[in-house]
């Protein structure tokens, strides 16, 4: 069954489906959107990813961060912290849900929501059952200091007129604080990233990356020969799908 879903974080309401499958005790699995992205991502990524975990029995709960989809907030109060705080928000939703095995929840993250996905887990470790990582912005402060010096500064909100969302100074500020590799090793459970080999957004180094300085051996990196960022192909997303569930299984 799915069905709209909000809940309250410092006094603002973040905005989300759930789908939860017949039975008790289900096994759960959290997406957690990108940037400027929402619960639905690209060609309904997120939501097709939910329908086919529910058909195997598995719950996930996928919300807008505050500031983007149909959630409070603006888009120009956004930091990785801040949607890390929210996450954990969720986090505490999913494990006290009725339907839900507390032991059995899974974290996926598509780009910034995977870089957000990965420092919860860390943050978490044995709380997480396994980790599913969809090209993850690790690096995402190498992405954001050009864009500062390309794009149109907008002095009355102190913010970057990024295509039309306003991307507020304090978000490049608090990435330069984010020890995005030393926070997300503290994660020792199983990791399946995901990454296409021409993504222009997040190089696809940066899944290697995760693999070098914080996983090791734990991880499993599934190439997609010739993906974009968000697999905007039908092949590359039914490839997607499948190497989730054979994961999460």
């Amino acid at each position: 069954m799915q069905q709209a879903v909000a809940i309250s974080h410092n006094g603002l309401t973040l905005r989300g489906m759930e789908h939860i499958p017949s039975g008790e005790k289900l096994p759960a699995v959290i997406l957690f959107h990108g940037f400027t992205g929402n619960k639905l991502e690209p060609h309904r990524l997120f939501l097709k990813v939910s329908r086919a975990l529910e058909k195997q029995g598995f719950a996930s709960f996928r919300f807008d961060f505050l500031g983007s989809g149909e959630s409070d907030g603006d888009f120009e109060d956004m930091t990785v912290t801040k949607e890390f705080e929210e996450a954990g928000t969720i986090f505490e939703y999913v494990k006290s849900h009725p339907k839900i095995d507390e032991n059995r929840i899974i974290l996926l993250g598509l780009s910034m929501g995977g870089l957000v996905a990965s420092l919860l887990a860390g943050k978490l470790n044995n709380e997480i059952e396994k980790l599913v990582l969809l090209a993850p912005a690790g690096t995402m402060h190498q992405i954001v200091e050009p864009m500062e010096a390309t794009v149109p500064f907008i002095a009355s909100h102190n913010a970057y007129d990024h295509g039309g969302n306003l991307v507020g100074k304090a978000f490049g500020e608090d990435l330069k604080t984010l020890n995005v590799w030393e926070r997300a090793a503290e994660y020792e459970g199983k990791v399946l990233l995901i990454h296409g080999t021409k993504d222009e957004a997040v190089p696809y180094d940066v899944s290697k990356l995760y693999i070098e300085k914080c996983y090791g051996d734990q991880a499993t990196l599934h190439t997609i020969e010739e993906g974009d960022h968000t697999f905007n192909s039908y092949q590359w997303e039914n490839e997607v799908i499948v190497s989730i569930l054979d994961f999460v299984r």
